[in-house]
């Protein structure tokens, strides 16, 4: 019997059939066939091209299953990879969108024999991460490219750095706080002051003109009332000069004499004070990473300072020259006894001895060894003196 019309039903159902999926008991990986039903696949199984296959594969069977296994393995991970990234998916649903496609390799000629010994296979060998639920087997691709491995640690690194800087200037702001409020809470107590009279002749009098001027009918409640006007006229004015007197001469209070020192010495620290402390023959500390791992966290001397907020620094491991910026770099706390230069404040450019550290306070105790106060003890924050080189 010939072949059906190319336009005939039964051709059209042919081809719609061969464009679907079909059993896969009816495929023939050795030879890439796909029959529609058993009887096809018998008489494929005894065709004469299908025998050459088979003793091809039985020269070496574990080369031909190994290819096999890797085709399938290839396959589905870079379908994993594409189609869901790093998200966690059930496996049945990657494997149901790897087989729609016709060429794919099946499964029953790799040596998984099914997707659960795959899926455990993959957890096993480090390429996903697989878990199990009571609804199946969940995996996870894992993506070891070189670049993408390259960026995640960019970020990462980039996502540390605004941290720390957070964090170092969080940290400074509320160390200077609470410096500000030391410095400031002074316990606040009610003075209380003793009413005293300036003179024992002074008399109390009361003005009752008012009164006497409504009683106009009677002559001596009028004189009464004009003799008392006088003596409350001139005791009142004897009352308002030593009421001025005090109000001038008024003493402050503990309180706002403090205050006004702090004010003062707050001023005097502000006009000595700059936003720039680099000095030459300093030792400060790298602590920027743009430069990479083998500059950060390394100790330098400056050599030279430039524009005020630059300056060009020796390494002191490696003997190489950068150039820095003052935000690049901080300063450098050393053993007690060793000499130190005050980089800010009003002992500004003077050399020091440091004596001991106060944690609690984030300063140190040094003893000025320079200067016209050479010889007195200070308390000085760290960020406000380093180690001299």
């Amino acid at each position: 019997m010939g072949k059906a019309d190319f336009l005939s039903p039964k051709a059209i159902s042919n081809r719609i059939k061969a464009k679907g999926l079909q059993k896969l008991r009816w495929y023939c990986q050795m030879c890439q066939k796909q029959c529609r039903d058993e009887n096809g696949f018998k008489c494929h199984c005894m065709s004469e091209s299908h025998q050459r296959q088979l003793l091809l594969a039985s020269e070496n069977p574990s080369k031909f299953m190994d290819y096999f296994s890797d085709e399938f393995k290839s396959g589905f991970l870079e379908l994993l990879r594409r189609r869901f990234g790093t998200k966690r998916v059930h496996n049945n649903i990657v494997y149901n969108e790897y087989i729609s496609d016709r060429e794919h390799i099946h499964m029953n000629s790799t040596q998984w024999e099914t997707l659960t010994d795959f899926t455990k296979w993959l957890g096993r060998k480090g390429l996903c991460k697989v878990d199990e639920t009571p609804k199946g087997w969940y995996i996870q691709y894992i993506d070891r490219d070189p670049e993408t491995i390259r960026r995640q640690e960019e970020q990462a690194r980039k996502k540390k750095q605004e941290l720390d800087d957070e964090e170092r200037s969080a940290k400074f702001i509320e160390e200077q706080v609470r410096r500000g409020r030391d410095g400031k809470e002074v316990e606040e107590t009610t003075v209380f002051t003793e009413l005293k009279r300036e003179s024992e002749e002074e008399k109390v009098a009361f003005n009752l003109g008012a009164s006497s001027s409504l009683a106009g009918s009677s002559k001596p409640s009028s004189v009464l009332g004009a003799s008392a006007l006088k003596p409350s006229s001139s005791s009142s004015m004897k009352r308002k000069d030593p009421s001025d007197s005090r109000g001038e001469k008024k003493r402050k209070s503990a309180l706002e004499e403090i205050m006004e020192m702090e004010e003062k010495k707050k001023k005097k620290q502000q006009a000595v004070r700059t936003d720039y402390w680099l000095q030459p023959n300093i030792v400060v500390k790298v602590v920027t990473k743009k430069l990479g791992e083998k500059y950060h966290k390394k100790k330098a001397v400056v050599m030279e300072v430039r524009d005020q907020y630059g300056a060009v620094v020796k390494m002191i491991d490696s003997g190489d020259k950068l150039k820095l910026d003052q935000n690049h770099v901080e300063t450098v706390i050393p053993a007690p006894g060793k000499r130190v230069l005050i980089l800010n404040g009003p002992f500004r450019d003077t050399e020091a001895v440091l004596e001991g550290i106060e944690e609690k306070d984030f300063s140190a105790s040094l003893t000025l060894d320079s200067g016209p106060q050479r010889g007195k003890r200070v308390s000085i924050a760290y960020e406000d003196f380093s180690k001299l080189a």
